[in-house]
């Protein structure tokens, strides 16, 4: 590896210690607001979605619908249904073999 990636690396890593440690000096010890706790907790959520988001539509450096979209989408609205993970995987896998099989 490149010098280049070693230094990245390693301002990734000085700019993350850095916004962990805002926090903890910015309010000392004090209760943070309910309104600032309710942010924070939507956070980790917020970045799953976008993940998921990125990973479904995006192929290489450009947005693309397929099959493993229609899956994904099947699998969420058997979620969204209250039914098993493992029903909702296996069906995903299923519509996504079948599209692929007949496209």
């Amino acid at each position: 590896m490149t010098a280049t990636i070693w230094w990245t690396i390693a301002g990734c890593t000085v700019v993350t210690a850095i916004i962990k440690g805002i926090g903890p000096v910015a309010f000392g010890g004090r209760e943070m607001p309910p309104r600032v706790v309710g942010v924070i907790a939507l956070m980790a959520p917020a970045l799953l979605a976008a993940l998921v988001v990125t990973s479904t539509f995006a192929t290489g450096d450009r947005w693309h619908v397929g099959a493993h979209t229609v899956g994904v989408a099947t699998g969420g609205v058997i979620l969204v249904r209250k039914g098993p993970l493992v029903v909702a995987v296996a069906v995903a896998v299923a519509v996504t073999a079948a599209l692929r099989a007949f496209t």
